[in-house]
């Protein structure tokens, strides 16, 4: 158990790392925005500012998620962080439906001047410095196996790709269609209306104790492999933050001793941890072949 209140730990530099990139970046952006003139690279700047409230969420859940258990949450805390990628989604479709609305505004507006060419540089190299934060903080969710800063990553990647889409809206505005930024900003309030709803749907999924099919059945799979287990009734999983919860049902030799069954729980377990990294397993045993009264 120690390990895992580690790793949410190790998720915490990872939000933090995302926080002060928001910070500098959207910083940056927003000035250079209004200095050349471009809506897509303001438009760029407030959804980064947005950003910067999701990622505190995530750090916020992280922070609540390492509560031990107590006598209202008997398995821990650990849906905090789930909580908070949640919040972070709807905090996230609000700043894209507004980038949407005020950029379909502008398009109407028309007169529009060409943003100058500088702002296309500086939306490349926020992509570039996003994208490297994208990928330290991939890396890390996928390591110790956490939701919350998987869902930062997914968010990083969806900005890496919005300045991207901003400086070719800023370029194209070069050649006589100024109207092409305000396209390009419609376009950035679709990919974080999009991102919104992609983690949307994963927390709740999660929420209602969602759990992918194939991985299930790998679970199975481990289970039923274990010697001494001659069956399988049944068995279920949960996600409970950055962990794996499972409940199973085998059936094993109706002669054996309950030393002998208890040893091949262990055994489960052993496999479940090692080959799954999954700690937590409750194992029910039932005697093969026989009928309840």
């Amino acid at each position: 158990m120690n390990d895992i209140y580690e790793d949410i730990r190790k998720g915490e530099r990872g939000a933090w790392v995302s926080i002060a990139a928001y910070l500098i970046l959207s910083t940056f952006k927003l000035i250079c925005g209004y200095l050349f003139g471009s809506s897509a690279l303001l438009a760029d700047g407030f959804n980064n500012l947005t950003d910067i409230v999701a990622s505190v969420a995530v750090l916020v859940g992280l922070r609540i998620s390492q509560k031990p258990p107590d006598s209202d949450h008997h398995y821990g805390h650990f849906r905090a962080e789930t909580v908070a990628a949640l919040l972070a989604s709807f905090i996230m479709a609000m700043v894209g439906i507004q980038v949407i609305v005020e950029a379909i505004r502008s398009l109407f507006e028309g007169a529009k001047e060409t943003p100058q060419l500088w702002s296309a540089g500086v939306a490349i190299v926020c992509a570039v410095a996003m994208m490297g934060v994208y990928v330290y903080n991939k890396r890390l969710a996928k390591r110790i196996n956490n939701g919350a800063l998987m869902a930062a990553a997914k968010d990083n990647f969806s900005d890496a790709i919005v300045s991207i889409g901003a400086a070719i809206g800023i370029v194209g505005a070069q050649f006589g269609l100024p109207w092409i930024d305000s396209a390009a900003a419609v376009g950035v309030g679709l990919l974080i209306s999009k991102t919104a709803w992609d983690i949307f749907r994963d927390s709740t999924y999660r929420l209602t104790d969602g759990f992918d099919e194939h991985k299930l059945m790998d679970l199975r799979s481990t289970i039923a492999r274990t010697p001494g287990v001659e069956g399988i009734k049944d068995v279920k999983a949960r996600v409970h933050g950055n962990h794996v919860l499972v409940d199973v049902v085998v059936e094993v030799d109706a002669n054996i001793t309950v030393l002998e069954g208890h040893k091949i729980s262990d055994s489960i377990e052993e496999r479940m941890s090692k080959l799954h990294n999954i700690m937590n397993v409750q194992i029910h045993v039932e005697p093969k072949g026989i009928t309840k009264i």
